[in-house]
């Protein structure tokens, strides 16, 4: 287990992405901290995750809520070896609708608390030579006019990602940036029925959606369509590898893989690697 005994705080993990780190974790020897707002989501993700884990309710709005986490993890594990910044306010907006308090709430979410949690824990993972995952996005880069404030976070986390490898890295805390695609986890689901889409609408999702489908077909030929029960499917069956989608398969063949990205062994100075 490339894991065994580590201490990890993942934000965000009683569903999507966040959710399926923390089992993945947990499943290679960790030690979690799971952490959401939903007090009786993330109690039943816990106690089905064992004795492992730990579920720390607090909303990441809140400034003083990643020292917090920082604090039930040592409390909980007495140590901390790893944190994965993924919780996020996933939010619609342009440049109209984007106000001082929507800005201000997804900068809080999105980017302050991820810093601040990482300050809180700093003097742990120089002394665990421990490893940071952020879970960015591809709209970082540009992202899409509906999610102006997101993309912006989204962008600030690379750069802060990236700085902070650099100014850390003497002192052998690692840091590793996941620019994620569109995925469908159940909150994504929900917010698209909620954006007018049916339920079903995935099973043929729109091709500008989908840049590798042809001609309007569905089934093998497209990348995302999947039901959102399980929300993911992990790309490698090593420690840290990220979720991503795959196409159910057609015909006996299997579905294309949007990305793959090589384990990340907080134990072993191992860095991601891309695949095509």
């Amino acid at each position: 287990m490339n894991l065994k005994d580590k201490a990890i705080i993942v934000t965000g993990s009683t569903t999507g992405i966040g959710e399926a780190v923390a089992r993945r974790c947990v499943a290679e020897g960790a030690q979690v901290l799971v952490h959401g707002r939903d007090a009786e989501r993330g109690a039943s993700v816990a106690a089905e995750l064992g004795t492992n884990a730990v579920f720390h309710q607090d909303d990441l709005a809140d400034p003083d809520a990643p020292e917090r986490l920082a604090e039930a993890a040592r409390s909980a594990f007495g140590r901390i070896d790893g944190i994965v910044n993924n919780a996020a306010w996933v939010i619609r907006s342009n440049l109209d609708t984007t106000d001082v308090a929507l800005f201000d709430r997804a900068v809080a979410v999105n980017l302050r608390a991820p810093l601040l949690l990482i300050r809180a824990a700093v003097d742990d993972l120089k002394k665990s030579r421990g490893c940071v995952v952020n879970v960015g996005s591809v709209n970082g880069y540009s992202g899409e006019s509906k999610q102006l404030a997101y993309s912006i976070t989204k962008g600030g986390l690379q750069t802060m990602t990236k700085n902070l490898a650099d100014a850390l890295s003497a002192d052998h805390v690692r840091f590793v940036h996941l620019a994620v695609g569109w995925v469908l986890t159940p909150n994504e689901q929900k917010l698209k029925i909620a954006e007018g889409r049916p339920p079903d609408w995935y099973e043929d999702p729109p091709a500008a959606m989908v840049p590798t489908k042809a001609g309007g077909g569905g089934g093998g030929d497209h990348i995302l369509a999947q039901r959102p029960e399980p929300a993911l499917q992990w790309s490698r069956a090593g420690a840290g590898a990220i979720p991503v989608r795959r196409a159910p398969p057609e015909n006996g063949r299997r579905g294309r893989v949007t990305r793959e990205v090589q384990p990340v062994n907080m134990g072993d100075n191992v860095r991601p690697n891309p695949q095509p």
